[in-house]
């Protein structure tokens, strides 16, 4: 496993955690400052994770080059969405704390009782709260699908560049097995000519041994021609 896919496992663990932090922070009030400290360490740590994934994408050839810097931005929207929801909460929660922790002047008033949250509204909150990390976990699993498709996907390229590189191997084979072909047939055609040219002579070699001999023998056995009377 390479450093970047590490650095890949990190960050995703760290978001999970970020977002099941961001979930509880609604649910229990006593955990909350401690629960802010952790996020607030984790969306730092994310932060790091992402300045040396940045650096190691650097290095990359340009084809992975492309396809890393596509997972950095998601990952940098992600973490992005994180500390404004993270944000959002806190903000929503400290309103809240000033709207239901109010002080009962009457009476006395040496006199003072917490007002405390009635029971509707504690739904909503716990509603609320759920529906928060039901969407923190849609998010993260939404995340680790994008991260899978574009391991895949870069998979797929690198299948494909191979597949190309067998496919030019084998056009190169191609046009030499032509070449030699080509040349293999340029060869049969010469002796073929040569071998035709040599029966011509044959031939005619032939010939001309026949027609000597017929002659030869015309010449031995014709009749002399008789003297002429004086």
């Amino acid at each position: 496993m390479s450093l970047l896919e590490q650095y890949e496992q990190q960050y995703a663990a760290l978001i999970a955690e970020i977002t099941a932090h961001i979930g509880r922070l609604q649910q229990s009030a006593t955990e909350r400052n401690e629960l802010c400290n952790k996020i607030d360490g984790s969306l730092s740590e994310a932060q790091e994770l992402l300045e040396q994934m940045g650096l190691e994408v650097r290095e990359l050839n340009p084809t992975q080059r492309s396809s890393f810097n596509g997972k950095l931005q998601v990952a940098q929207a992600e973490l992005k969405r994180l500390q404004t929801e993270y944000k959002q909460t806190k903000d929503k929660l400290r309103s809240q704390s000033n709207a239901y922790t109010t002080l009962d002047l009457s009476g006395s008033g040496d006199y003072y009782e917490d007002v405390s949250i009635s029971n509707d509204q504690r739904q909503r909150l716990l509603e609320n709260s759920e529906s928060i990390e039901r969407t923190g976990n849609r998010l993260t699993e939404g995340y680790r699908v994008a991260l899978e498709t574009e391991a895949l996907g870069t998979q797929v390229l690198n299948d494909l560049h191979h597949q190309r590189e067998t496919l030019q191997g084998a056009r190169a084979r191609l046009r030499e097995t032509n070449a030699e072909i080509g040349r293999a047939s340029r060869t049969l055609n010469t002796m073929m000519l040569r071998a035709l040219r040599e029966k011509v002579v044959l031939y005619g070699v032939g010939v001309c041994f026949v027609v000597a001999v017929g002659v030869s023998l015309y010449l031995t056995f014709a009749p002399s021609t008789p003297a002429a009377t004086s």
